[in-house]
């Protein structure tokens, strides 16, 4: 099984700019579907950006056109590079994987419905944004 680590998180003021990292180890990237979610305070865990191991995404209305996620099998990374950040970004992000098999049982990274479940997760990393 993979074991996750964020990076990258930290404060910025509205409509800077912050790039996440997450590097796995114990097994390989190109085994798994991966995404980003995250948790405001107060309100439940939600998916933010999802990548199937042929690069397919899947990103939450909210932070389109402003988000991309990407990831390196090679590397074992996975990235959220995010622009334009609002008040409302403000949240603990998680990175997540689901092994391919069940990632492409359940339907793999779809646009619409729910997101799968994801198997692994890592410890999270903050991202404050202030007005």
């Amino acid at each position: 099984q993979v074991q996750l680590v964020e990076s990258g998180g930290g404060s910025v003021q509205a409509g800077g700019s912050l790039r996440l990292s997450c590097t796995g180890s114990g097994d390989t990237y190109s085994n798994y579907c991966l995404a980003w979610f995250r948790q405001a305070p107060g309100k439940p865990r939600e998916g933010v950006a999802a990548i199937d191991r042929d690069e397919a995404t899947r990103y939450t209305d909210s932070v389109k056109g402003r988000f991309t996620i990407s990831r390196d099998n090679a590397q074992n990374t996975l990235d959220l590079q995010m622009a334009s950040l609002k008040p409302e970004d403000t949240a603990v992000y998680y990175c997540a994987a689901l092994g391919l098999y069940d990632c492409w049982l359940g339907g793999g990274i779809r646009q619409v419905g729910p997101w799968p479940d994801f198997s692994y997760w890592g410890q999270g990393t903050q991202v404050t944004v202030s007005s």
